[in-house]
């Protein structure tokens, strides 16, 4: 599309100069060839007449060469904007296929040792799915629902595991009618599952704090872990936030991260 777009300007340009010399080439020559004129008159040596149809021409060119030069720089614009839209549909839809993968495979292992508690994790799971695949294809979503959500997740993860684990989610919401990007906070606390809970064996906790007002939003993930488990490399999930970020909250959010004596943190605050 771009590449057509690209070609049907070049000849639409070419047009336009063709058009913009042929007329005063032609001038100059009748002056020369027919009037047998030794000089090129100027605008002001033509009659009235002549001079006005000139005037008006150029006028009339001058207008469409920047109703044409407008025209494009909006397709510009359009085409860059769907392109921003396509990449983050398809961002989108790389959030949380790896953990409904590994639910699945301990579902699997679970119906016939423990059928009930393997129905209840079907129900909890076909909810997240639900706001992933609907929800989570929206621009914006209330920050109640993103955090419904959260606890969704945090009980799942509660019902799966076999050992003690301590979860504290403290909320300091005074607008839930603020609205963000959907899935925006799950990769950080996903991350803290994944890289603490799952690797300690005992004391393992994730504490999650949040809190808004003046149009901002503050989060923060805080966690333990095993730093023999740990890799440097930065996974896709993380790259797959930042660049969502980068395209919906432009100049408008702050991600850090600290590292302590095997204490995690991931910090996110957006302006709205």
């Amino acid at each position: 599309m771009l590449s057509q777009l690209k070609r049907n300007n070049w000849l639409l340009v070419k047009v336009f100069v063709l058009i913009t010399i042929a007329i005063p080439l032609g001038i100059t020559m009748y002056e020369f060839i027919v009037l047998g004129k030794d000089s090129v008159l100027f605008l002001g040596d033509y009659p009235p007449v002549v001079a006005i149809i000139v005037m008006i021409y150029y006028g009339i060119l001058l207008a469409l060469g920047a109703i044409w030069i407008i025209s494009q720089l909006k397709s510009l614009w359009k085409l860059k904007n769907e392109k921003a839209k396509n990449e983050l549909l398809h961002l989108k839809s790389q959030v949380n296929p790896h953990f409904f993968f590994n639910m699945l495979n301990n579902l699997y292992g679970m119906v016939d040792k423990d059928p009930k508690k393997a129905q209840e994790l079907i129900l909890k799971l076909s909810d997240l799915m639900r706001y992933s695949i609907y929800d989570g294809q929206q621009e914006t979503v209330t920050l109640e629902e993103e955090m419904d959500f959260l606890k969704n997740y945090i009980e799942l993860h509660k019902m799966r595991y076999h050992k003690t684990i301590d979860v504290t989610m403290n909320l300091n919401i005074t607008d839930e009618g603020n609205k963000v990007m959907p899935l925006l906070f799950i990769i950080l606390l996903e991350n803290a599952f994944k890289h603490g809970v799952e690797n300690l064996r005992e004391n393992a906790y994730v504490n999650i704090q949040m809190s808004n007002g003046d149009n901002t939003i503050h989060f923060e993930v805080e966690n333990n872990y095993d730093a023999s488990t740990i890799s440097d490399t930065e996974g896709i999930g993380l790259k797959n936030l930042k660049r969502r970020l980068e395209l919906v909250y432009p100049n408008k959010h702050s991600l850090s991260f600290s590292d302590v004596d095997g204490v995690y943190k991931a910090t996110l605050d957006l302006t709205l």
